[in-house]
């Protein structure tokens, strides 16, 4: 079996709404590419998605993918809810529109051409490359406000 692309994501938001930054650590064997970005008004739940959805985007063949992410929102939902919400047509069990359908539709694209397996992990913990993610998706904050 080929060896996997590991993916860590994180989001970050300076106000929930506020200024928000993603960050993504790669690594394919000893091989590593961080990538990071930001939006001037944004959440959090929409960083952490926007994290995965752009590893995802840098990946220039299927392969097989580990994505370590701190985000329980983005795990459940494309783990679970997901399903449930493309059966009511993008609506939640309470009948209201999905909020970010627009990523999660993005996000479910990508995932159908890979093959994924999904680790969550604390934020926050010590986990060296969740940190990094953490380090990265600050860092699209920071470049925003050298805009300013």
């Amino acid at each position: 079996m080929p060896q996997a692309v590991e993916m860590y994501t994180d989001g970050a938001c300076r106000g929930n709404p506020g200024k928000g930054g993603w960050g993504v650590l790669l690594r394919y064997g000893e091989v590593e590419k961080t990538l990071h970005g930001g939006e001037a008004m944004t959440t959090n739940n929409r960083m952490e998605l926007t994290a995965v959805i752009k590893g995802l985007e840098a990946l220039t063949k299927s392969c097989n993918v580990i994505v370590t992410t701190d985000s329980k929102y983005v795990l459940s939902g494309i783990t679970q809810w997901i399903i449930n919400w493309k059966q009511r047509q993008w609506k939640t069990a309470n009948k209201k529109p999905v909020l970010n359908v627009e990523l999660w539709k993005r996000l479910d694209e990508l995932v159908a051409k890979h093959k994924v397996e999904w680790n969550w992990v604390k934020g926050h913990s010590g986990h060296s490359e969740n940190e990094m993610a953490d380090q990265l998706a600050n860092l699209g904050i920071d470049e925003l406000d050298l805009g300013d």
